[in-house]
């Protein structure tokens, strides 16, 4: 399992980053508005398993290099830090516009988790957070599989519960965010976490 000082910088800055305006996020809202929440959390469950897969495979990937090379763990962590600080600055001055698509559309539950499921794993940035954020966060003379298990674990609820207040936010979370520059707020908070986040992994 990871120390517990880990937990406690991991849980806030995946909040932060499942919370920011994005694909999945659009999608939840854009679905909660025109399906409803309870029909929306079908999309919900594909999209976990998609996060999951992305995860799993970011790990096994990058694990696979680090405990066969030690100095390539060292390497590794000192770029996704410099990664997570790039993105951080980058996301600060990304300005943020939520569109949604208020067409109604019939679809089937397993459509839905299908479509969760592709937005999840085809979203190059999810691929690019998870190679660089979750490697760094391992203990590499710890087994792996119960400390991707509690990392796996709070990304799942993280995401879910991010999901599920956008589809039931619906049309007043668009206004809010769209409005006074709320999101663009949201975006520097979470760019300056990940910029500490990734000076913290580097040096840490």
């Amino acid at each position: 399992m990871p120390d517990i000082s880990v937990l406690i910088i991991f849980i806030p800055t995946f909040f932060i980053i499942s919370i920011s305006p994005g694909l999945c996020m659009s999608l939840a809202m854009s679905l909660g508005m025109t399906i409803g929440v309870k029909r929306t959390i079908w999309m919900m469950l594909g999209e976990v398993v998609g996060v999951s897969v992305v995860a799993v495979c970011a790990i096994y990937g990058v694990a696979t290099l680090v405990l066969n090379y030690p100095l390539a763990f060292n390497i590794f962590k000192w770029l996704a830090g410099l990664y997570l600080f790039y993105l951080g600055v980058k996301l600060w001055f990304t300005p943020i516009s939520l569109q949604t698509n208020n067409q109604q559309h019939t679809y089937t539950n397993i459509q839905l988790v299908i479509k969760g499921f592709a937005t999840a794993v085809s979203n190059p940035k999810g691929w690019a957070f998870m190679t660089s954020i979750l490697p760094p966060f391992l203990d590499t003379q710890k087994p792996i599989f119960m400390q991707l298990t509690v990392l796996l674990t709070i990304i799942i609820c993280s995401e879910f519960i991010c999901m599920l207040i956008y589809a039931t936010g619906g049309k007043g979370l668009s206004n809010l965010l769209n409005n006074n520059n709320q999101a663009q707020w949201i975006n520097r908070i979470g760019g300056g976490l990940l910029a500490l986040v990734g000076i913290w992994l580097a040096i840490g």
